[in-house]
């Protein structure tokens, strides 16, 4: 299983998925300068100090919303689709994994009872801020 796992369709990343036992020292982004919900790891060693800091306000666009979901425990099927709605696969997240939903359409499944930490933009544009549609059956699913 990769370490990070970009799950593409048509030269578009749907997804990353940042898998728990990532580990390398200092810092890494895995997402392009452009998206507007960026994922990074650290790993700094004690007594490292990050200089404090304010963020300046800066006007920026945001056309789609891109959620970032820490898989805090339990056991969770990601299928992916395209913007068509039509199904294109399937990964399985564990307990410590992270995955950044970028593009495309997705819907969940827990196999096992899961705690998930949710940070998306905001604020939540109630019935405008997304489109539901029929999910694909278990005979369908093809897990990679």
């Amino acid at each position: 299983m990769k370490m990070i796992d970009n799950v593409s369709h048509d030269d578009r990343i749907l997804a990353t998925i940042l898998r728990s036992t990532y580990n390398e020292p200092g810092i890494k982004f895995f997402t392009p300068d452009e998206y507007s919900q960026q994922l990074a790891y650290m790993n700094r060693p004690q007594g490292y100090v990050i200089q404090p800091h304010v963020h300046n306000s800066v006007p920026r666009q945001v056309l789609f919303t891109k959620e970032v979901l820490f898989i805090k425990s339990g056991k969770v099927r990601v299928d992916f689709y395209d913007d068509q709605q039509s199904y294109l696969e399937s990964r399985i997240l564990q307990a410590g994994d992270v995955i950044l939903l970028a593009f495309g359409g997705h819907g969940f499944e827990m196999l096992e009872t899961s705690e998930i930490i949710e940070v998306k933009q905001g604020p939540f544009a109630g019935g405008k801020d997304k489109t539901r549609f029929k999910a694909i059956s278990n005979e369908q699913l093809l897990l990679k």
